[in-house]
């Protein structure tokens, strides 16, 4: 495995343990976040590992996975699930968004994200 993969597997990994961490705390605003930043950075991993050129910075999900051409082998489910967490990079920055979101950002939507997201991330990893 090349370092560029490495590199990004690792931040995946810390990533998505950070987003247990606030899941744990309660803070679900950012469980949501760190599992965009957790598939983010599986992507670009993924990218690395077909390609010789770094990965695009970009944090839109669907286009790291159509760039890196695993799109198109993603279940409906894979597909569904990206477009759910693409909004969650950029609105919960943005304080006018942060209220609305925390609304339907509760416990349980956020364990389903959780799960969701270590599903997608070992699909990915065990593609490389």
């Amino acid at each position: 495995m090349n370092e560029k993969v490495k590199y990004w597997l690792d931040l995946s990994d810390y990533d998505y343990e950070t987003a247990v961490a606030m899941q744990n705390s309660g803070r679900y605003l950012y469980v949501g976040f760190m599992c965009h930043q957790t598939i983010e950075k599986m992507l670009k991993a993924y990218f690395n590992s077909v390609n010789e050129e770094p990965a695009p910075y970009t944090h839109s999900l669907s286009y790291l996975a159509k760039k890196g051409g695993v799109y198109d082998s993603f279940s409906d489910e894979f597909k569904d699930f990206i477009d759910l967490l693409e909004p969650l990079n950029i609105e919960s920055r943005y304080p006018s968004h942060k209220e609305k979101l925390m609304q339907g950002l509760t416990k349980g939507r956020c364990e389903e994200i959780l799960k969701n997201t270590k599903k997608l991330q070992l699909w990915i990893k065990a593609k490389l």
